[in-house]
This record gives structure tokens, C-alpha cells and sequence, in this order.
């Protein structure tokens, strides 16, 4: 992009410096305020990639009250606009300030055309790559099925698996705690199978009176109990052709799983109070968070039942046991929930992005996203805190990004290892580790460690 293409929006009221910074960028297309109700109008029509703010500003041109007020605007507008304030001389104070509020950097006057003109190309140049950037990752980010928000080796994995059952007609259950998605699973199941054109019908098995369940999936005839006025088709029937998604299957009665294990062997149902059989067409998706072995062995669930839900099985871990997974739902939920409560928080602070992934999240999805979606109703500052997301600091230490240091790490705990192992002997220590016994002397030496 040419530079006289570029935007510069130059927020400042005396017309002597106007004419002068105008002359300072004429390889700019540069648009001059020279109040905060005119600056935040031309933010809007203009969106510079740089803004050129001089802190002295009307009503206030004695103080900077003003200024700092136009800084904030600018940032909840455009948050990836770079500020530069400029400031009256031997004022690092409120310069400093102004850049802990979110400004790019400061420059104070008298004004050197030379290096502030370095400057704004500087911040030009910084605010480009964060728009290329940007939109390299939003090309490239492709998540692995529709709704499924996830990075790691787990969840990738189920994914897979989904792709390679969903075009059959085979049986599925999901298991996985409250909040792990399954129901995304299950709509994704729908949405790759051969049946995507039809409906997905679901029932949550728990959430439905015992009394009332028989007649939700079968559906009754008419007068088969007092208040059935009509002919009623039931949720089986009503999925016919397309796909039939029973949630919380463990918890399904015993009196009902004897007639829904006729069901999946012979495809045909009988309505409640009805004698006629009816052929049904349907793909099963089932999805439970309890352990049926166990509700077996107590006797709350049929085993034959089990083998029949269970052609195939596709566990979904808990997002503590996804890799990397509850920053890249933090973050997309920080999106999501920006565009809805027209916020403009910019990210996370150092702290928060630590606790965010050292905590157990033991609500799952659910609960990062009801804590992100409460942060961004919270937040006073432009980075969610550890406070927003009501989390404690992490107890552990976090993990080091830095190679040499991990690796050192990992050898030191090694040799730890190693001499637990062998009950302090250096030279079967060696052979375990695969190092000759001078090389692990100098380690020892190297990591202050002593048998």
C-alpha cells in the first residue's frame, strides 16, 4: 500500500502545529481534529491505522483530561488503531500514563519532523502486520468439524473418528462429562451423514417425567390415556428417515429399555395404546456421562441394551485433558461474546492466560464459556483479568517456553528418576539413561544433584 493511501488521523488543536504536521506526512492522506467529538466522526469515516494524539485538548487544553478521554474512545472503537500521544515537554508522566491505557508510544514536543515521522511509519508498519496477521489466522483457521472449537491431539482425534463414521448407518454412543459437547457431536454426526437433508430429532432422557417418557418416544392413539384427545405421533416416529438423538441415555428407565432394545432390533414401534407395528427408518445417536458398565453391574441398565447403543463408542475427553483447548475456546468465546455485548476487549492479561490454562475447568465448555461471557460483561480495563474470570492465581509454576530450560528440566528429573531407581548407584544409573558414567557425573555436577 502506498503511503499516500494510508490514513493518519492528527487529533490537535493549534493551528500552527496543524499546518505543520500536515507538511511533516504529505505522503499521507492525513485528516486533522482539532476536538474529540470531530476526532472520533473522521475514526469512523477515515479508520486510520494511526492516530496522532496531542493530549491538550479542548475543554481542557491546559490539562489532558481531554486527551486521555479521546485515547480510551479511540481504543473501544478500534482497538487495533496505534495511538501515538504527543505531550508537552518534561509531561513523561501523563505520557506514561497514557501508554499503561493502551497507547502504541509517545513523542514530546517541541516537534523533530525526522523522527516522528519515523514514528507513525513504525506504527504503520506495526499496525499492517497485525491485519496480515489477523487474516492469515482467519484463513487458516478451520475448525475440525462444524461447531467444534479445538487445537489439541484429543479432540482432533474424536474428530476424526466423526468424519469416518457419520456417512454410515451405524449406531453411536458418546460418552463424556456434562459440557464436553456431545450434542455438537451429534449434530455433526447428522450434518456429514448420508441423512444431513433430513431432520435430527432429540430427547433428553433424564429431562422428561418417567411417566410421560413411554408417550414422547412412541407417541399414544387416541383415548389410550385420560387427556389423549388425539392421535400423537412420538419422537421416534417424527425422525423417521432422518436421525434420532437420544441425550442421557444412562438414565433412561429400566421399563422403557426393554421396549427401546425391541426397537433397535426390529425397527418397528407400536404406539402407546395402538396394536399396529410401524416400520421406522432412523439413524440412533445415543450420548450419556454415565458409566453404563458400572450402571450394569448395578443392575440400572440392560447389558444387551448397551451392546446394541454401543456398535460404536466414541469417548470425549474433559476440556483439562484437551492440549492447549481452553485458550482456544477463551479466545473464541472473547470474540463471539465482543460482537454480541458490542465490547471491544483486546485479550487477556498475562495472568489470566496462565489460570485460564492451568485451571480444571470442571464444567467443561460450559463453564468457560458462561465465565468468558460474564468477564466480558465485567471488565473495566481493555484486557480481561483474573478478577473478571473470578479464577485464582495457578498454584503450580507454569511451563516455560524457553527450549534450554526445559530441556534441562527434563534431564535433572531424569537423573532424579534414574537414581530413585537404582538406589543411588551412579553406574546403573548410567546404563538407565544411556550415558557413560563420566557424562553423568558432569551432569550431577551441572544440576548440583548428589546420589
Amino acid at each position: 500500500m502506498n503511503d499516500i493511501n494510508k490514513p493518519l488521523l492528527i487529533v490537535e488543536d493549534d493551528e500552527g502545529l496543524q499546518s505543520q504536521l500536515r507538511w511533516c506526512f504529505d505522503d499521507y492522506n492525513v485528516v486533522i481534529s482539532s476536538d474529540r467529538v470531530d476526532a472520533i466522526a473522521q475514526l469512523r469515516l477515515h479508520t486510520p491505522g494511526v492516530v496522532l494524539l496531542d493530549l491538550g485538548l479542548p475543554p481542557d487544553p491546559g490539562g489532558v483530561s481531554e486527551g486521555l478521554a479521546t485515547l480510551k474512545e479511540v481504543l473501544s472503537l478500534a482497538p487495533e488503531t496505534k495511538i501515538i500521544v504527543v505531550t508537552g515537554d518534561n509531561d513523561r508522566a501523563n505520557a506514561i500514563k497514557a501508554i499503561g491505557l493502551g497507547a502504541y508510544d509517545f513523542y514530546q514536543k517541541p516537534v523533530d519532523p525526522d523522527i516522528l515521522t519515523l514514528i507513525v511509519a513504525r506504527a504503520y508498519s506495526v499496525h499492517e502486520l497485525e491485519l496480515e496477521n489477523r487474516r492469515l489466522q482467519q484463513s487458516q483457521l478451520q475448525t475440525p468439524l462444524g461447531g467444534i472449537i479445538a487445537s489439541s491431539p484429543q479432540m482432533l482425534k474424536v474428530c476424526r473418528t466423526i468424519e469416518k463414521v457419520a456417512p454410515t448407518n451405524i449406531t453411536t454412543l458418546l460418552l463424556g462429562a456434562s459440557g464436553t459437547g456431545k450434542e455438537l457431536f451429534a449434530q455433526a454426526l447428522h450434518q456429514l451423514s448420508t441423512r444431513s437433508d433430513q431432520k435430527i430429532v432429540a430427547i433428553n432422557c433424564a429431562a422428561i417425567p418417567e411417566n410421560l417418557l413411554e408417550s414422547e418416544l412412541f407417541g399414544y392413539e387416541k383415548g389410550a390415556f385420560t387427556g389423549a384427545t388425539k392421535q400423537t405421533q412420538g419422537k421416534i416416529e417424527f425422525a423417521n428417515g432422518g436421525t434420532l438423538f437420544l441425550d442421557e441415555i444412562g438414565d433412561l428407565p429400566m421399563e422403557l429399555q426393554a421396549k427401546l432394545l425391541r426397537f433397535l432390533q426390529e425397527r418397528v414401534i407400536e404406539r402407546v395404546g395402538g396394536h399396529k407395528e410401524i416400520p421406522i427408518d432412523v439413524r440412533i445417536i445415543c450420548a450419556t456421562h454415565q458409566d453404563l458398565t458400572r450402571r450394569i453391574s448395578e443392575g440400572r441398565f440392560r447389558e444387551d441394551l448397551y451392546y446394541r447403543i454401543s456398535e460404536i463408542t466414541i469417548p470425549i475427553p474433559p476440556l483439562k485433558a484437551r492440549e492447549g483447548d481452553a485458550l482456544v475456546l477463551a479466545r473464541a468465546f472473547l470474540n463471539r461474546f465482543n460482537e454480541e455485548h458490542g465490547r471491544s476487549i483486546r485479550g487477556f492479561g498475562k495472568d489470566a492466560v496462565l489460570a485460564i490454562e492451568a485451571y480444571d475447568w470442571p464444567g467443561n465448555v460450559r463453564e468457560i464459556e458462561s465465565r468468558i461471557k460474564r468477564a466480558i460483561i465485567m471488565a473495566d480495563g481493555s484486557h480481561i483479568t483474573l478478577d473478571d474470570l473470578e479464577l485464582k492465581p495457578p498454584e503450580k509454576e507454569p511451563l516455560p517456553f524457553n527450549l534450554k530450560q526445559i530441556r534441562e528440566d527434563a534431564e535433572s528429573k531424569a537423573i532424579q528418576r534414574a537414581l530413585t531407581h537404582t538406589d543411588d548407584n551412579v553406574s546403573d544409573s548410567a546404563k538407565l539413561l544411556g550415558v557413560t558414567r563420566p557424562t553423568l557425573y558432569t551432569m550431577l555436577e551441572k544440576y548440583n544433584l548428589k546420589p
